[in-house]
């Protein structure tokens, strides 16, 4: 017989490792062909002009060029223009 009573075992104290989801490359920055924009579930941003889809919905750039993200129709969308978008500049306070 035991003089020590033995400790339970917790429940607790587990997590599963982080996806690391989100932006890859920002607003206006330039990316090659097959690099990747953005990592995410679902179709949180939509894929816009050069931009394709993977299987997990991340998307990609198709042709080098400059990154731009736009809002249409309540929707998301990432670009990649061959151009330099213009930067439109917004009033300090």
């Amino acid at each position: 017989m035991s003089k020590v009573k033995a400790a339970g075992s917790s429940k607790n104290g587990r997590d599963s490792e982080s996806k690391r989801l989100g932006a890859k490359l920002a607003d206006g920055q330039f990316a090659t062909a097959g690099s990747i924009i953005y990592r995410q579930r679902g179709t949180k941003i939509h894929p816009g002009e050069n931009v394709g889809i993977g299987n997990d919905h991340t998307l990609f750039a198709l042709i080098d060029g400059y990154i731009k993200f736009e809002k249409r129709r309540k929707r998301k969308y990432a670009l990649v223009l061959a151009n330099k978008p213009k930067v439109r500049k917004t009033k300090s306070k």
